[in-house]
């Protein structure tokens, strides 16, 4: 079988990349202490090893069993139980929790309210529903250890919560900052924009040094999410400009009767305008910054918030 072909893109800054992975295909590092964080390269989830059994968080399905040979590793080398007793959902997106049944039926599942609802709407048994479940904010504690998670309003899923390890100096919080990436499609697949680009100030009124994001290879600094709000914020200031400097008018004329053709041809210009400078002046610093569609379609995500979220969405007529 031939691979697709691909075109050529920028090098990846190698400030970017994680560790390798082993020949099982993962790589599980200490973050700090008893906790530990395991990645593919492309996924990650982390885990809490206690002599009172293991707290894991999130269970993506492409790291699946293998989350299971990272504990057993730990376990062995640390003399503490390999069990996970514990298993916290971070939203109820599959991507991220669709290896919970692995862990049976006896671990004691925990997430959001919204979560719950929602999984127990997708019917997946893949995904077990949590058995505990909170509005605001809730205190786990095994082993001695303390979690403290926290659901600030919508962001990328209207559950997604944020995991704070004080005891460890860090903060686990999914699908918004990327470690030295850009976010991929529509703000990361995000379902509340306005909740997504203000996220990252919210994770940076936390105390900690380690921040788990949820994807790629390494652990994200604060820096790296300095970096990620700069990149939305440019976006913004890029949008605001498309959008009061495009003229409309020529594209609905062009188009005329074909109304939506004039949309189209509007919404693209704005799009195309917004999104140029950005790719321009990331490439080369957030990787996949060449990847054109993907800032394409954040600028038009966050272009609509613009327009549909904070208003006006145009002149009223008179």
């Amino acid at each position: 079988m031939t691979s697709p072909d691909q075109p050529e893109y920028a090098p990846i800054p190698p400030s970017a990349l994680g560790p390798a992975v082993n020949d099982q295909g993962y790589y599980v590092g200490r973050v700090e202490r008893n906790l530990y964080y395991v990645t593919d390269s492309v996924y990650q989830a982390a885990f809490l090893a206690t002599q009172d059994g293991v707290v894991m968080f999130d269970a993506p399905p492409s790291i699946g069993h293998n989350l299971q040979r990272a504990v057993d590793e730990v376990a062995a080398a640390e003399g503490v139980s390999n069990k996970v007793t514990h298993l916290v959902y971070s939203h109820h997106h599959d991507d991220h929790s669709g290896a919970s049944s692995i862990f049976g039926g006896d671990v004691v599942r925990i997430g959001h309210e919204e979560t719950k609802r929602l999984l127990l709407r997708d019917g997946n048994p893949a995904r077990p529903a949590p058995d505990i479940t909170f509005a605001d904010r809730y205190t786990l504690e095994v082993g001695g250890e303390r979690v403290e998670l926290a659901w600030h309003g919508p962001n990328h899923s209207p559950d997604n919560i944020y995991i704070h390890f004080p005891g460890h100096d860090t903060l686990m919080f999914i699908d918004v900052v990327n470690a030295g990436w850009v976010p991929i499609y529509n703000t990361n697949l995000s379902e509340d924009v306005p909740g997504y680009m203000a996220a990252p100030a919210i994770a940076l009124d936390y105390p900690w040094t380690h921040f788990i994001c949820g994807h790629l290879g390494r652990l994200a600094t604060r820096d790296d999410v300095a970096v990620h709000q700069q990149y939305i914020a440019d976006i913004e200031a890029s949008a605001r400009e498309a959008l009061a400097s495009v003229d409309p008018v020529p594209f609905y004329t062009a188009a005329w009767p074909n109304f939506w053709a004039g949309v189209k041809g509007h919404l693209d210009a704005v799009t195309e305008r917004t999104a140029a400078p950005v790719v321009a002046k990331y490439t080369g610093v957030l990787a996949a910054a060449d990847i054109e569609i993907f800032t394409y379609t954040t600028s038009f995500a966050i272009m609509q918030s613009l327009r549909l979220d904070s208003g006006p969405s145009g002149p009223v007529h008179p």
